[in-house]
């Protein structure tokens, strides 16, 4: 298999808008090491909460109000919102590009009782 055009999307998506400015902000956030310790334990309190809804469990209560604190607290900052929502945008490109590529191979990547 010739892997030229995927070195190409490669340099395409680091030359995306998305891209960019995830890449700008971040620097800029991460820089701080609170604001860099919030978003790591908004992060894996965001998955705790998904995995949860996805088993067909509720949530853990604590975990909630806890991840509600957590984003209240950092979409109250204008940069660390902008770098969460640039986030946001540069998964869905790549959530895109991976839907299109396994459309492509003809490969299912869905999850067992999640369809729909």
């Amino acid at each position: 298999m010739d892997y030229s055009s995927t070195y190409r999307l490669a340099q395409d998506i680091r030359d995306s808008e998305e891209y960019r400015t995830y890449h700008d902000l971040k620097e800029s956030v991460m820089a701080d090491e609170t604001t860099a310790a919030l978003i790591k334990e908004y992060r894996k309190l965001q998955v705790t909460i998904q995995m949860a809804v996805m088993s067909g469990q509720q949530a853990d209560s604590e975990d909630m109000q806890r991840f509600s604190g957590i984003s209240a607290l950092l979409f109250s900052k204008e940069e660390v919102s902008q770098f969460l929502m640039a986030e946001m945008r540069l998964q869905q490109a790549l959530a895109d590009i991976f839907r299109i590529v396994t459309e492509a191979a003809d490969v299912d990547m869905s999850i067992p009782g999640l369809e729909g």
